[in-house]
């Protein structure tokens, strides 16, 4: 299916990663295929937070693709380094997409290095073995099941990640407070986390890795989006009857 809307579609796990950008845009809910998805709008993109990992991603990149029809498929939000010289706040935007799963790529045709996705968070020693493996210089959990999407459907894509966390930054474990469709469960883990204050230092640095990491993210979705968008007017308007 190829695409003639100018509309940038930027799929994101969860609401905190894209907040900055998404705030004052129109909020609305609609169905795909029997579930409900809430996406933000404004004049030149619509957002979807999907929530974590392969399928929740997977389900709200065809949801967006099949209601909005964009003409530009983004997949935004937090990554981790594997290459030690990249700090929290770096935007990668990577020329190959791997999935860790099988080892297939994507070529997005833009951008430089790799982004590899595996299945879950990873830690310090993972992180290490993944860059190994792949050559890759951050990973997520995402990109490689959105750019999946996009490539069966002939939209282009690209994917665009702010590091939240560095090679050396050790996850606090959070797999258990993710329900089944991808959603982060913030109460769950805020009773787990007051009762273990070993962890609480990692918790506020995180947080505020995190708070950094969205802001700069944010900054690279909006004039990446506004440039696409203005582009694809441009071809509309080049398009004899349009």
């Amino acid at each position: 299916m190829l695409s003639v809307s100018g509309k940038v579609a930027i799929v994101a796990a969860l609401e905190r990663e894209v907040r900055p950008l998404i705030r004052n845009w129109q909020s609305c809910e609609r169905k795909h295929e029997g579930r409900k998805f809430k996406f933000f709008e404004n004049q030149w993109a619509v957002a979807v937070c999907g929530g974590m990992g392969r399928e929740p991603a997977r389900r709200a990149t065809e949801a967006v693709i099949a209601l909005y029809h964009p003409s530009l498929v983004i997949s935004a939000g937090f990554a981790g380094a594997l290459d030690s010289t990249m700090a929290v706040g770096d935007i990668h935007t990577p020329r190959f997409v791997i999935d860790a799963g099988d080892g297939s790529r994507t070529d997005t045709g833009t951008g430089t290095g790799s982004l590899v996705s595996a299945d879950a968070v990873v830690r310090p020693e993972q992180k290490a073995k993944l860059a190994r493996a792949y050559g890759a210089q951050a990973v997520d959990m995402e990109a490689a099941a959105v750019a999946r999407g996009a490539q069966a459907r002939e939209i282009k894509f690209k994917a665009i990640k702010a590091i939240s966390d560095d090679t050396k930054f050790v996850m606090t474990p959070m797999e258990r407070f993710v329900s089944w469709d991808g959603r982060f469960r913030g109460g769950r883990f805020m009773v787990f986390a007051l009762l273990r204050p070993w962890l609480w230092a990692n918790i506020v640095g995180l947080a505020r890795n995190s708070s950094f990491a969205a802001r700069a993210l944010c900054r690279a979705l909006e004039q990446c989006s506004h440039g696409e968008s203005n582009h694809a007017i441009e071809r509309l308007q080049a398009v004899p009857g349009k």
